[in-house]
């Protein structure tokens, strides 16, 4: 059976979900090629500016002990050690911008790509990495070929080429044998520089082409099916059946807060069964009335019954009870075009509640 989706399937481009997903496994895109160029540009860096300087150095060390070996004192056990030493520190002169060089190149080479980020998932055990099929399918799969091609292409076109660059060069090079040292010394730094070049310029080519096809293959391998996207597609967007049923809870949930806050209106606009809007206006309170609660049809009843219960005036206008439902929302004040028509009526409101407590006290 197999493990995934067949790739011929895979027609959809990677969402960046699926990116993102890929990135928290530790799957990126990288291409080892790409470092070898960068430490072989370390190498060449290093064999142009810092050997020559610190071959001679330690050339001039070793000079000393062999021409001039009075000078160093070989009394005792401390002294070889002393010694050995010496000669370790500028051994260590001569090869450490190497070893620097080379691994800042190739660090820098390996951010260039992808920042580096901890992935325990990559390093767990699995038991499907000791399949059988999987490292054939590695080996003998695309990527394997691919690999074998950057390998023999590295072996027989970069060694034939420092064949040919060279072979005009062996006899003097077995001459040079028996020349001054400096004089081999200088000979064997051209030689290296030349071979050098070449691997520089072979893997600088090879390092393009990979670079690009492992951003291909990885784009590639993540491709989706029609039915992944549509899959994820509802994950992010929710089951609908849910949402429907979420968005009924919230409507329920606003109708019962808006019906709750009728009580505190201090007038309703209705038309007269159809629409209703409820008001509340304190003069000490707030600028300008602020809507409580809308609705219409049974919440219009709702809101007047409720109303009428608590002794909350109703006025039936059908054009300004329509006209408000349209422009107004809840919990906020009413627009300035309706100041007139509300003043009118909650001037109304306080003539009747002058008139009851004038009627009271007499």
């Amino acid at each position: 059976m197999a493990d995934g989706p067949d790739k011929d399937s895979k027609t959809e481009a990677p969402s960046q979900k699926r990116f993102n997903e890929a990135a928290e496994k530790g799957n990126t895109p990288f291409s080892r090629e790409v470092p070898v160029f960068a430490s072989t540009l370390a190498i060449y860096i290093y064999l142009l500016f810092y050997l020559p300087s610190g071959v001679a150095h330690l050339w001039e060390t070793l000079r000393d002990l062999f021409e001039k070996p009075d000078q160093w004192r070989f009394e005792n056990g401390q002294d070889i050690v002393a010694l050995f030493i010496r000669l370790g520190w500028e051994s260590s002169a001569v090869l450490l911008p190497a070893f620097v060089l080379m691994a800042s190149f190739g660090i820098g080479a390996s951010i260039f790509q992808n920042l580096p980020t901890p992935i325990l998932e990559r390093v767990s055990p699995k038991i499907s990495r000791l399949s059988i099929i999987a490292g054939f399918n590695r080996i003998f799969g695309v990527p394997g070929f691919v690999e074998f091609g950057k390998s023999l292409f590295k072996v027989l076109v970069v060694g034939t080429i420092i064949t040919l660059s060279l072979r005009s060069e062996f006899i003097s090079s077995i001459d040079a044998m028996y020349a001054d040292p400096n004089f081999l010394l200088s000979r064997l730094t051209a030689d290296i520089k030349v071979i050098l070049i070449i691997i520089l310029f072979a893997t600088a080519l090879i390092g393009i082409v990979d670079y690009f096809w492992t951003q291909h293959q990885w784009f590639t391998d993540l491709k989706m099916t029609k039915e992944e996207v549509k899959e994820e597609r509802k994950q992010m967007d929710g089951d609908p059946i849910m949402k429907q049923r979420q968005r009924s809870f919230a409507r329920d949930l606003a109708r019962k807060r808006m019906i709750a806050a009728v009580p505190r209106a201090t007038l309703i606009i209705a038309n007269p069964t159809h629409y209703a809007v409820a008001l509340r206006y304190v003069r000490e309170e707030d600028a300008a009335p602020i809507v409580l609660a809308k609705g219409t049809d049974l919440i219009a009843l709702k809101i007047r019954s409720v109303a009428e219960a608590h002794g909350i005036p109703v006025f039936e206008d059908p054009p300004l009870a329509r006209s408000m439902f349209a422009q107004v929302s809840v919990d906020s004040v009413i627009p300035p075009v309706f100041y007139k028509a509300i003043a009118e009526l909650i001037q109304r409101i306080y003539s009747s509640k002058n008139k009851s407590r004038r009627a009271s006290l007499n």
